[in-house]
């Protein structure tokens, strides 16, 4: 038997990697002498650093980078020499998890120190950037990050603006002129797994700001700051990001990696698995088990799970989901194409509870599976 383990993290509770040790650990009460493939996955989201890393084999790179409120702090990206590639998620550098709820101001925010980042693994020869940009504090339209790449961005009056959210509505003019070269030679690929437009009622102020520390009124501002640089970059560059899905992704950092970083933007799972070679990887495999901390029908659009699922309905490989919680109809597990689903809780507990037991409850799981295959 050839089984393939290719999980999420169950959020607070199993890292990807502790998910695959369990399973095989599981299985091979069973089946002693099966082939067993751990591949752990992410969609972009927190862990998702760790998961690269496994793939491109890279080193953690610290440097001084500006929060999202220009004070120096040490932040890191990874990055593998042999490879040329570097993994940087926007929330090491321009993340709400570096602040206190009480400094949540996304009209004052920036995103220059992902900008950062990206400057220092180009200068130390990445020829492709994988961008993650989930978790911000800033609605930029990144601006931020541009200028940190060398982009100006000028008022009526030629004036430099400071790079942050309630500027945007300010700028007439962007200024390439002394734009980083080694941006031209490097591949950008961004993780977005939302397709928010740039400005407008579904776009990134308007949904994302309030999050951010946002009011009311701000929310209008940074909207129309929004649509103004939407209309500088279309006149400049003639881009019109507000029919690029996912544009408005991190406060508009999506639109500003296509304006300005000529980014391409895709699903992190399918950047992940592209990574981890996964596609060859199932080959010939009997089974797909998969997992993640809550599994109901947000999982099926863009998330790991249907990454994996896609994947194995192509090679007509049936997949096995373990979850912590399933919140799912037969019809819309059989809509998914999931052959075999089961929540791996093995009493009522609390959520502690079943969070500090999820390893042995997931060994448990994955033996009884194997018994029934065996």
């Amino acid at each position: 038997m050839k089984f393939v383990v290719a999980p999420d993290k169950f959020k607070g509770s199993l890292s990807g990697f502790e998910f695959c040790e369990a399973v095989e650990e599981g299985l091979r009460m069973v089946f002693k002498n099966a082939e067993i493939t751990k591949i752990p996955l992410a969609d972009g989201g927190d862990g998702t650093i760790d998961v690269v890393n496994t793939y491109i084999n890279g080193q953690r790179i610290i440097i001084q980078a500006k929060d999202p409120f220009f004070r120096s702090m040490e932040s890191s990206y990874v990055y593998s020499p042999g490879k040329q590639i570097a993994f940087i998620e926007m929330a090491e550098a321009s993340g709400l998890k570096l602040l206190p709820k009480s400094e949540y101001d996304c009209m004052q925010a920036t995103s220059f120190g992902t900008g950062e980042l990206i400057v220092d693994a180009l200068e130390k020869g990445a020829k492709e950037i994988i961008l993650g940009i989930g978790g911000s504090a800033t609605n930029d339209g990144g601006m931020g990050m541009a200028s940190a790449l060398g982009y100006r961005f000028l008022d009526a009056d030629n004036q430099e603006l400071e790079p942050i959210g309630k500027n945007m509505v300010a700028v007439c003019k962007i200024d390439n002129s002394e734009v980083r070269p080694r941006l031209k030679g490097a591949r950008i690929k961004v993780a977005c797994d939302v397709t928010n437009p740039f400005y407008g009622e579904q776009g990134a102020a308007k949904i994302y700001a309030a999050q951010k520390g946002a009011t009311t009124d701000e929310i209008e501002v940074l909207n129309a700051g929004l649509r103004n640089l939407a209309e500088v970059v279309q006149k400049e560059y003639g881009i019109d990001l507000q029919q690029e899905k996912g544009a408005g992704a991190a406060g508009g950092t999506g639109g500003g990696a296509i304006a300005f970083l000529h980014g391409h933007l895709t699903s992190g799972i399918d950047l992940i698995k592209e990574l981890s070679e996964f596609d060859s990887k199932i080959v010939n495999a009997d089974w797909i088990i998969t997992g993640e901390g809550q599994l109901d029908e947000q999982t099926l659009s863009g998330k790991t799970m249907g990454g994996v699922v896609q994947s194995a309905k192509l090679k007509g490989i049936p997949v096995a989901a373990f979850c912590g919680a399933v919140d799912l109809s037969i019809e819309m597990q059989e809509e998914f194409g999931l052959s075999y689903v089961t929540s791996i809780l093995r009493k009522v507990t609390s959520l502690e509870d079943a969070m500090n037991s999820s390893y042995d409850n997931l060994v448990n799981a994955s033996y009884n599976f194997a018994k029934i295959l065996g």
